[in-house]
């Protein structure tokens, strides 16, 4: 089975033990924008 990009931008979140807001925080985008790619809403 494949994995999706929102599953393994989860997963390695969550493995590096980071909070949504610490990801958004180191890539300078917003909460929103990892929390919509987590949910597989947008891939942008």
């Amino acid at each position: 089975m494949k994995t999706s990009l929102s599953q393994n931008i989860c997963r390695l979140r969550r493995e590096n033990g980071m909070t949504q807001e610490q990801l958004a925080e180191a890539l300078g985008v917003s909460f929103a924008a990892v929390s919509k790619w987590e949910q597989g809403v947008s891939r942008s």
